[in-house]
């Protein structure tokens, strides 16, 4: 089965941070945090994408598989890894909080549990069962040792 390649957890970071924007102007109900509180937002989006890309760069340099699916080589558990098992899509996470932040209005929090789940289900919990099948136990103390996401 070929995989469509617009189904990647980037792809779905921007459609949901576009869904945050289409919230924010279309349907905003409240504005509680203002200026210069949502320039924390802008910080927050900084710093979750530096996360995600150490995470990037630490599967690079274990020349293990960064596209979801592909195949892992090497179990990676140092750096952020240390604290959450996935800090690739906590870094996306963060990026889409930051954005509710920088935006100010109710709405747009919305998208952020929907982002959390599809990804949880549609890549985290298959990658999750794929690594337990290649790494068996090692990754099975990995997993019970450190969480999904914080």
């Amino acid at each position: 089965m070929k995989k469509n390649p617009l189904d990647l957890p980037p792809v779905y970071l921007v459609l949901s941070m576009a869904a945050m924007v289409v919230f924010h102007v279309g349907f905003p109900i409240a504005q509680p945090i203002r200026e210069p509180y949502r320039y924390a937002g802008g910080v927050l989006i900084v710093l979750a994408a530096a996360l995600g890309f150490w995470g990037v760069y630490l599967f690079r340099r274990a020349r293990t598989g960064v596209v979801p699916f592909s195949e892992a080589t090497v179990l990676v558990t140092g750096g952020p890894y240390r604290f959450t098992r996935n800090p690739m899509y906590l870094g996306m996470a963060g990026i889409l909080l930051g954005t509710a932040i920088w935006l100010g209005s109710l709405t747009p929090w919305l998208v952020l549990p929907a982002f959390m789940g599809l990804i949880a289900d549609r890549f985290i919990a298959p990658e999750e069962a794929m690594l337990e099948r290649t790494f068996g136990e090692q990754y099975a103390r990995y997993r019970a040792s450190v969480r999904r996401w914080l």
